[in-house]
């Protein structure tokens, strides 16, 4: 097993686990909002925002999916050795990692169900930068509006037209993370 496997992790679990916790959990309940993380160092080409989630949110009971350049030996190696987490199919994960593009379409990832809506896919998209500007937000947690630099606005809108079923995503570059839950509605 290569070194940068056997590192990367949380040097002291219990306080960056929970300060990561905090900090994706602030982002999701107020979408818009841009968290830093620290504590992970993933091998590439997965972020560091990224690693931070996956070390946080996977374990051997949470399906994962990586798409395109994330699907390599030494990321899932990195998974595997610090989560457990299993591999799956995009039509059975919990969570997806991957860019943008890589996660097209994203009909193929589970939205959840009437008896069931919480039986959703969260995809961890990768960006080249994420700022506090772009395209605007209103909803659950949103004060009056917010703005975000998304990849796509029509595949956003449309996620949220379905809700309560429908994805959440996370939106990563370098150390930087957003949420944007299914219920956040994107304008243009």
């Amino acid at each position: 097993m290569q070194a940068e496997v056997l590192g990367g992790g949380f040097a002291e679990v219990p306080v960056e686990a929970a300060r990561a916790f905090r900090a994706a959990m602030q982002a999701m309940a107020r979408p818009g909002r841009i968290e830093t993380v620290r504590g992970a160092q993933p091998p590439a080409p997965l972020s560091e925002a990224a690693g931070v989630l996956a070390l946080t949110l996977c374990d051997p009971e949470t399906p994962v999916h990586l798409a395109g350049a994330l699907d390599c030996a030494a990321v899932r190696d990195w998974i595997t050795f610090h989560t457990g987490a299993p591999f799956v199919g995009a039509g059975s994960c919990h969570f997806a990692f991957g860019s943008w593009e890589a996660l097209m379409p994203l009909d193929r990832f589970p939205a959840g169900t009437a008896q069931y809506p919480d039986r959703s896919a969260t995809l961890i998209v990768q960006l080249p930068e994420l700022t506090a500007s772009g395209v605007v937000l209103r909803g659950p947690g949103i004060r009056d509006s917010a703005a975000l630099s998304l990849p796509e606005v029509a595949a956003f809108r449309a996620n949220a037209a379905r809700f309560p079923l429908g994805l959440d995503f996370f939106l990563c570059a370098g150390n930087r993370l957003a949420g944007l839950p299914r219920s956040t509605s994107v304008e243009g």
